[in-house]
């Protein structure tokens, strides 16, 4: 059970509580954990918190593609995009987009993810193709000029370019994220739960230093692998 009490299930079917997907491979899950969140800093001090979640995931072999404060039905929250490597496979990435809506005691989390298929790479190519491999790669945007490690930083994942690649695992996830968010509604007594002042343990004094930007080889589209046994990848446990 979570303090959702209404969002935009069009084209989704349930395939557990709280779990839905739709026909081409979007999986939607809403979460809530009765714990003090686990975001490393407060919203309000949102360029540190921001700096220090996407040190996390290039620590963790992704990367932070955005993080950008919002509301939820008029809750403070945090929205994520992100992209990870696809477990046991040599190519491909999974994309997760995510509200994060923290309290003083508890959070709720609505996600939205898919991966990428046999075919990887090919927006990447393309667009490295179109704007120049000196133009491709980028600093990541909350790293003071240099790199968290993970996965590199692109403009392929910007989304000008998703009107380009409407089948793009990213550009779904991104549309479905728009989408559903102002659907999304609370039980009040949530709403009225006190806010989020921080994290429980005293707060990390940064993120660890960025390394130097340095770009990358160009990126090409990887062969298509030998089709794997289908499956979901597995949804991680944060809140």
């Amino acid at each position: 059970m979570t303090p959702i009490t209404g969002l935009d299930l069009s084209g989704f079917t349930e395939r557990e509580p709280g779990v839905w997907t739709d026909e081409a491979g979007l999986v939607l899950s809403v979460h809530f954990f009765p714990l003090v969140p686990d975001l490393p800093a407060p919203l309000h001090e949102f360029e540190r918190l921001r700096s220090m979640l996407a040190a996390g995931v290039g620590s963790r072999g992704g990367n932070l593609i955005e993080a950008v404060p919002g509301t939820l039905h008029g809750v403070p929250g945090l929205r994520q995009l992100l992209k990870v490597p696809l477990p046991g496979r040599p190519h491909g990435q999974a994309f997760i987009g995510s509200w994060t809506v923290p309290r003083a005691a508890c959070s709720t989390v609505l996600k939205v993810q898919a991966a990428e298929g046999q075919m990887t790479g090919l927006r990447e190519a393309l667009v490295a193709d179109r704007v120049g491999p000196e133009n491709y790669f980028r600093p990541h945007p909350y790293a003071a000029g240099g790199q968290f490690g993970g996965l590199p930083t692109h403009v392929a994942d910007d989304e000008e370019w998703d009107a380009q690649f409407p089948d793009h695992p990213l550009t779904r996830v991104r549309a479905a994220l728009h989408r559903i968010t102002p659907t999304v509604t609370f039980d009040e007594r949530f709403r009225q739960l006190p806010p989020f002042g921080g994290p429980a343990q005293p707060p990390h004094p940064g993120p660890p230093p960025a390394a130097p930007f340095t770009p990358p080889f160009p990126p090409q589209a990887a062969p298509p692998p030998t089709p794997p046994r289908r499956g979901w990848f597995r949804r991680g446990p944060g809140r």
